[in-house]
This record gives structure tokens, C-alpha cells and sequence, in this order.
């Protein structure tokens, strides 16, 4: 595709992505799914560089839902020992390319190395200003409204907030996400068409694109496409068509 094409005043300010398909991919090559996890490493490398250089503000990728400490242990181990090695290896990059890394999510229910690392490189890339990589980990976005609504009920009871003064904003500020933009795009990867518990709030208006490729063979190329689809699309937020024009 020819990058020419993408209107550089439309781009989605917040692109969030289900990085779907790991396993799927290395089962087709007949090895275990951590071949997958290990190649669908490398394709994040490539996307978080592809969208800095696009100048995407926000990126947010789900990395690993509270869902997935349900998986075979040989796996989530491997997750836990890719976060690290990850973090360790594209630190330089990070600050190289002016990306501010944060994390949203259960943080405390990570490995003791792997809430270490991260911290670490939070804090290295905290002053970062031409976009935000998000990492969402151990993160469920229906824990994720619990816990807003748990942290407003009580500021209700202790009559820090008026139960009248509850609005859109109140409930976005007690939210993992209450420094970022809402979604602009949401991709999912591998063909799947669901959200899987993915920033239900934050998603409202966001436009989504499936596609089929799985994530490991998931390219700046297929990026591209995902934002030339966006851009094509008319977005209302509630309006008609008559109202935009």
C-alpha cells in the first residue's frame, strides 16, 4: 500500500489492538503456541515503531487479559519471561523514539521481575512525548468498572462526591485509562469478531476492524489498511449525515 494515501489530519488519535492469533499461527507450523508468543513479540516491535513514525498519539495493546492466567502454565510463564526480556531489550528504542511506555491493569497479580521491569521502564520513559504505548496487562475491562464504581461509591459515602454530580467525566477519571483519549480504532487480529472484555468504556464510539491475518504475520502494511478503513468510514457519534455536513 502506498502510505501517501493516508490523510496525515484524520489519523485516529487512540488506536487500541487485540493481538489475537499467536498460537493459531505457530500450531499452523506445527510447534508449540510460545513459537507463536515469541513471533507475535517481534510484529509489536514493528507496530509501535509503525504507528510512532505515522505519528499515532495513543496506543494501547492488549497483552495479557485477566482471563489469561487460565491458560497452561508453560505459556503463561513464557508471557511473564517475554514481558521481561521485552522490556529489558526495547528500552533504548523507547527513548530513542520518544515513547512514554504505561500500564493499565491488576499490576499487583504480576510476577515480582516482571512489575520491576516495567516500573523501571516507566519511570525511564515518563517525560516521553510523541506517543503513548499502553500496555494492558492482567487487565479485564468489567474489574476495570468494578473498581471505578467501588472508588466512586465510596467518595459517595464519605461525601466526597454527590451522587448528582455523577457524569460521564467523574467515572472516566476513576478509570485505568483517565489520562488517555477515548478510541478511535480498535483492531482485533486472527479473524476473531469480539472484544474479549476490551476497554468496554473507552470503545463506545470507536470504530472496529477485524481482519483475518493473525498477529505474528500482522505488518505496517496491514496497519495501514486498518487506518485507510477508518478514515473512509463516517463517524456521527449519534448525528445523521445531514447534521455532519
Amino acid at each position: 500500500m502506498n502510505e501517501d494515501i493516508i490523510n496525515k489530519d484524520n489519523l485516529p488519535k487512540h488506536i487500541a489492538i487485540i493481538m489475537d492469533g499467536n498460537g493459531r499461527w505457530a500450531k499452523q507450523k506445527g510447534k508449540l503456541r510460545v513459537f507463536g508468543h515469541e513471533h507475535g513479540a517481534k510484529t509489536v516491535k514493528k507496530i509501535v515503531e509503525a504507528c510512532g513514525s505515522l505519528g499515532i498519539e495513543n496506543l494501547t495493546l492488549y497483552t495479557f487479559s485477566t482471563e489469561n492466567w487460565s491458560r497452561p502454565k508453560l505459556e503463561v510463564e513464557t508471557l511473564m519471561r517475554l514481558l521481561v526480556s521485552s522490556l529489558k531489550k526495547e528500552l533504548n528504542t523507547l527513548i530513542k523514539n520518544n515513547i512514554k511506555l504505561r500500564a493499565i491493569g491488576s499490576l499487583e497479580s504480576l510476577p515480582s521481575l516482571a512489575q520491576k521491569e516495567l516500573l523501571e521502564v516507566i519511570g525511564k520513559t515518563k517525560d516521553n512525548s510523541k506517543m503513548t504505548l499502553t500496555l494492558a496487562l492482567s487487565y479485564g475491562s468489567r474489574e476495570e468498572l468494578k473498581n471505578a464504581i467501588v472508588q466512586i461509591s465510596t467518595k459517595v459515602k464519605n461525601n466526597i462526591i454527590s451522587p448528582d454530580s455523577i457524569d460521564e467525566s467523574i467515572i472516566n477519571n476513576h478509570l485505568y485509562t483517565h489520562d488517555l483519549p477515548d478510541v478511535d480504532l480498535l483492531i482485533r487480529t486472527s479473524g476473531e469478531c469480539r472484544i474479549s472484555n476490551f476497554l468496554l468504556w473507552q470503545i463506545a464510539y470507536a470504530e472496529l476492524y477485524f481482519t483475518d491475518t493473525l498477529w505474528p504475520d500482522f505488518t505496517r502494511e496491514h496497519l495501514c489498511e486498518a487506518i485507510v478503513n477508518y478514515q473512509n468510514r463516517e463517524r456521527r457519534f449519534g448525528k445523521t449525515s445531514e447534521q455532519l455536513n
